[in-house]
């Protein structure tokens, strides 16, 4: 067999065929093929170019690439973070690794699980507000989970605050009761400057109004619990996670406490659960049969074959507005690197850009670009079978109709005497179809985006797990800050009229 380097070179040679010819030469093989279920979702890629031989090709790079044995070693606990030496244990607290690794987990869950229950308990007095302060994957993961589940829970008002821009937190305050809020400040390190400046304008806020002991309304959740304790916050109300959870994985961890709140415990647990029905499938399924591969495949084709240089992701489903957010951290995040878990230059194209929006809005703001702009994008629908809401039907069978139309319409295209009404179709979509938005089901998906971007980065022989390249930026606003560093005189001239006062 050829080397991994050698397959892509001869993936350069396969020529697609047109989606439309591959569906109508034989349907129903095709829909056996590129149709999977798991978790009760439908995961449907048969409007992509993907043929039997380049599925062989991108099987015989995995094999090249030793696929199965970064996937052994991602939920035995090994170390796959090359660069930072470490695992990467998420899967830990959704109960599947190393032993000790999930036992540590399931601790500190109970602990969060007791402090939850203290809270509805009202040991706190009455709790109607939480503020839950962070950034990155310390407030993508509980924003989506809370914006998509806990809308009707009826439990707590729940405030993501992220941006260190001001006009966010006083949006929060401007609502908030200061006596029934208790604040939740997210960080792994417990020093991420937009984070930590947000949690002492919260304290200020809470003290001007008179709350007593405001410090005692903070929970903090962090791999570093003594930085917590320093910052004063009693040990009773900080709620460690590992190391070995990277912030943008770390949902699942204490990171979730919100979404625990918003959601209860039960419901916490089933998104717990649905995530771990992904792992095992992950885990156990080989080849094609495995969802996450078949998707980084299809993935690969289009990013190292054809050339695109994007990926657009719709939900049509208002509850999953804040997904292509998300998506954008995992994916780009992760996958968004030049060199080689070896620590050479990568001669393939990384991850694309991940961008998209909600259906049936996006149709009406960029699906133009899609249909007849000279950019190839492969997109990606979601939808679920049954609607959450209590209004006539006509507004989910309008939705969903739309959702698949859009994808018929870009594979088929339509021929004009008229140029500007002509539409040149083969484009390629994928659709993945929930039943409901469940916490489980939720769970699942998300599970299935972490063990696609593993795959991609398998394939691709690089390091997902490090994300050094968010530090540069950070360092130089930092020594911005101080005036401790030394810049160009561009800079320097930009920075005087931003902060020049009259």
């Amino acid at each position: 067999m050829m080397r991994a380097d050698q397959q892509w070179q001869a993936l350069q040679q396969w020529q697609p065929q047109q989606i439309k010819s591959l569906i109508d030469g034989n349907a129903v093989a095709r829909i056996e093929q590129m149709v999977k279920y798991v978790a009760d979702i439908r995961f449907d890629f048969t409007k992509t170019h993907m043929d039997d031989a380049a599925l062989q090709l991108f099987a015989n790079i995995a094999a090249q690439q030793n696929f199965s044995d970064h996937r052994r070693a991602l939920f035995a606990g090994d170390i796959v973070n090359i660069s930072e030496q470490r695992p990467a244990e998420h899967m830990a607290e959704r109960g599947d690794g190393a032993p000790d690794s999930v036992y540590h987990a399931q601790m500190l869950q109970h602990r969060m699980r007791m402090l939850v229950d203290v809270i509805e308990a009202e040991a706190f007095g009455e709790i109607r507000h939480i503020l839950h302060i962070g950034i990155g994957g310390s407030a993508l993961g509980p924003s989506l989970m809370i914006d998509a589940l806990a809308r009707d829970a009826g439990r707590y008002d729940v405030a993501v605050v992220s941006n260190v821009d001001g006009a966010a937190l006083e949006e929060v305050f401007k609502r908030f009761d200061p006596a029934h809020t208790l604040v939740a400040v997210a960080s792994k390190s417990f020093a991420t400057s937009e984070t930590m400046v947000n949690a002492v304008s919260a304290l200020q806020w809470l003290t001007d109004h008179g709350v007593e002991d405001p410090i005692g309304r903070f929970i903090a959740m962090t791999s570093e619990p003594e930085k917590a304790l320093e910052w004063g916050i009693d040990e009773t109300r900080v709620l460690p996670f590992s190391e070995t959870v990277g912030g943008r994985y770390s949902l699942w961890s204490s990171i979730g406490f919100p979404v625990a709140l918003a959601l209860g415990w039960e419901g916490f647990s089933e998104l717990l659960e649905g995530a771990a029905e992904m792992d095992r499938h992950f885990r156990l399924a080989d080849g094609t049969d495995n969802i996450c591969l078949l998707a980084a495949f299809v993935d690969q084709l289009y990013a190292n074959r054809l050339g695109a240089q994007s990926r657009a992701i719709f939900a049509y489903d208002e509850r999953l507005r804040l997904l292509p957010s998300y998506l954008q951290q995992l994916e780009m995040e992760s996958n968004g690197k030049s060199v080689t878990a070896d620590g050479d230059a990568l001669t393939l194209k990384s991850a694309p850009v991940t961008w998209g929006g909600v259906g049936t809005d996006a149709q009406h703001a960029v699906f133009q670009l899609l249909h007849q702009g000279t950019h190839l994008v492969p997109v990606e629908f979601i939808v679920a079978r049954y609607p959450d809401h209590g209004l006539d039907d006509t507004h989910h069978e309008i939705l969903v109709a739309n959702c698949i139309a859009q994808g018929a319409a870009l594979m088929t295209g339509r021929s004009s005497e008229n140029p500007a009404r002509r539409y040149p179709g083969d484009r390629p979509s994928t659709t993945i179809l929930l039943e409901n938005v469940t916490p489980r089901s939720l769970g699942a998906l998300i599970a299935f985006y972490e063990h696609r971007t593993f795959s991609n980065a398998v394939l691709l022989g690089i390091n997902p797990f490090d994300q050094f390249g968010v530090q540069l930026g950070k360092e130089l606003a930092s020594g911005l800050t101080a005036g401790t560093a030394h810049f160009d005189a561009a800079t320097l001239a930009l920075l005087a009229a931003a902060t020049q006062t009259e």
